[in-house]
């Protein structure tokens, strides 16, 4: 199931969403702010994440590979939280939390991108995938819930009694225009995008706090203090109808990331 999602383009929507929701819990959003370029080079941390992503499930031996090296690098993150408590990126309940956000922020999106919601036994099989990209990632069983009947009451009390609106989590959220031009393309490209980048931001701006509370799975706008009125779900759910309808009719090559249709391309010629 992860093969149809994760690197396809609706998965772009959802991503905002969950990396707040990450760096809503105090450990994770101190070591994001003291740790992270995600200010200094915006484009740059975001493409690395989604690279990171797209291997732990279409990498196979290479996303092992970098999940090794995601330990590595955050095994040196550590330092003391807002409320003065020490951390460790690599803290399990930490760690874990960082991972779990994605399948609610999954079955979220597909509540509202898709023409249907997943059924229970898609949600279990799609929990099951992600407990497997866990291990991947050098999680223990142990320290995730192992069913969906573990998992919400996990779910609820991490935002009843860990969740907070962080900083680093009311920032993500912000209406930010303060984003660079991307630097991808030819020179000549990234030239003539600067004259239109100041109208350009607004949109961008608008649509990814839109999408980054709108994909929010429920009680976590309640958790961060996110207001959503009437106005902006119906808003929401038009433009989810839009790309459910729209997404499923283009070519695989518009549909999915380059790591993603080249691992769906190779399985299907059996290379």
């Amino acid at each position: 199931m992860l093969w149809d999602v994760s690197g396809e383009i609706r998965a772009l929507l959802m991503l905002p969403a969950a990396f707040t929701l990450q760096t809503a819990h105090p450990a994770v959003a101190a070591g994001v702010d003291e740790h992270s370029v995600f200010r200094t080079d915006p484009w740059g941390r975001a493409e690395r994440s989604l690279r990171s992503v797209l291997l732990w499930v279409y990498g196979g031996t290479d996303g092992v590979a970098e999940g090794r090296r995601l330990r590595e690098l955050h095994g040196t993150v550590q330092g003391t939280d807002a409320h003065g408590r020490r951390y460790h990126a690599l803290t399990p309940a930490y760690y874990a939390w960082v991972h779990a956000t994605g399948f609610p922020v999954y079955r979220q999106g597909r509540r509202y991108l898709a023409r249907r919601p997943y059924t229970d036994a898609e949600e279990r099989a799609l929990y099951a995938e992600w407990l497997q990209v866990g291990r991947v990632l050098g999680i223990r069983d142990r320290d995730m819930p192992q069913t969906l009947e573990e998992f919400w009451p996990y779910w609820r009390r991490m935002l009843a009694e860990e969740i907070e609106p962080t900083a680093v989590a009311r920032e993500l959220a912000a209406l930010n225009r303060d984003i660079p031009p991307p630097p991808y393309g030819p020179r000549w490209a990234r030239v003539a995008l600067r004259p239109a980048w100041p109208v350009l931001v607004r949109v961008l701006a608008r649509l990814r706090r839109f999408v980054t509370v709108g994909l929010m799975p429920p009680g976590a706008r309640e958790a961060l203090g996110l207001a959503w009125t009437a106005r902006q779900e119906r808003r929401l759910r038009r433009f989810g109808r839009v790309v459910a309808y729209v997404v499923p009719l283009l070519p695989e090559r518009l549909r999915y990331l380059p790591i993603a249709r080249r691992a769906r391309a190779a399985h299907r010629s059996g290379a």
